[in-house]
């Protein structure tokens, strides 16, 4: 495990993020993430949406998190409306904040306003 260490903090090295947050802050934070997630989509959406669900609780890593984002939007949006989903999905994107190496980051939008 040691090696995968050295290559994750190269990676974010290499991708303008030059401090990697430590193993246990990384763990914390995704475990926080992982729950806000399944807590947006609540007891009815955890079983209508079975398989975002799942994906939920199985991701890896924060990075899986972060892609299973729009998923998230898509399962929110079908149940709450696309707007109340957007601002939901907006206040987890904040939670990966320093988590992420700097190309997975969100980049501003000039849509929204």
């Amino acid at each position: 495990m040691r090696w995968f260490k050295g290559i994750r903090n190269s990676v974010y090295g290499l991708l303008g993020n030059p401090v990697a947050p430590s193993d246990s802050t990384l763990e914390d934070k995704t475990e926080d993430i992982r729950e806000a997630m399944l807590e947006l989509l609540g007891e009815t959406g955890t079983k209508q949406f079975a398989n975002v669900t799942r994906r939920l609780r199985y991701a890896n890593d924060i990075q899986a998190l972060w892609y299973l984002r729009g998923d998230l939007m898509a399962a929110l949006a079908s149940t709450q409306g696309e707007s109340a989903a957007r601002q939901q999905v907006q206040r987890i994107t904040q939670m990966f904040h320093g988590m992420l190496p700097g190309s997975l980051t969100s980049r501003p939008s000039p849509l929204v306003g």
